[in-house]
């Protein structure tokens, strides 16, 4: 199944448009870090679910340390519930450092470390179902993935996954209905 991730950058989406463009499913962002609020989230999650998509969620991490994976995770799980969405798609935790912070605020970048963290979210997501996203880099480097036990989303943009877990994002500029998206492969 071919898919799209959104977030408040993607602005007001044409989901029907993307369903016509033979697009299955969307994961849409709930929050990152402690308490920023992707106000996006209900509307991209409704309005994908009254396009005939499924749905799932991500966060986006600013955790330096378990305790603070645990108070990301509470957040997000108040965004979810008061949303009132279904999710037929697991809700995956994002631990990279695209902008930086962690490095920033002296993160430990052990892989012990970060699979600590991740375990820490995907413990107390539960009982939504729930997995991990990375690049290829993240998943080789700084994540023990296997001790985890979820499902996991490759980012590896290209023309292969050299991963093949649950799910692959292949590109960051799939053009659909004059936007750009995160283009993503749900395996069967």
């Amino acid at each position: 199944m071919k898919g799209v991730d959104v977030s408040f950058y993607n602005g007001v989406v044409d989901w029907h448009a993307l369903k016509n463009a033979d697009i299955d499913f969307a994961i849409c962002r709930t929050a990152y870090g402690k308490n920023g609020f992707d106000d996006t989230f209900q509307r991209n999650v409704n309005s994908a679910r009254a396009a005939g998509l499924k749905c799932g969620a991500y966060h986006y991490s600013y955790a330096l340390n378990p305790a603070d994976a645990i108070i990301e995770t509470d957040f997000c799980k108040r965004i979810i519930h008061e949303a009132g969405v279904l999710l037929e798609l697991p809700v995956f935790f994002d631990i990279e450092d695209d902008d930086g912070y962690k490095a920033r605020h002296g993160f430990n970048f052990s892989k012990r470390n970060v699979t600590a963290i991740c375990r820490a979210f995907l413990d107390t997501i539960k009982p939504l179902d729930c997995g991990v996203y990375a690049s290829y880099s993240w998943l080789q480097d700084y994540i023990d993935w296997r001790s985890l036990g979820c499902a996991v989303w490759n980012a590896q943009w290209g023309r292969f996954d050299d991963f093949k877990g649950f799910m692959w994002q292949f590109t960051d500029k799939l053009k659909i209905g004059g936007k750009q998206f995160d283009g993503n492969i749900l395996y069967d």
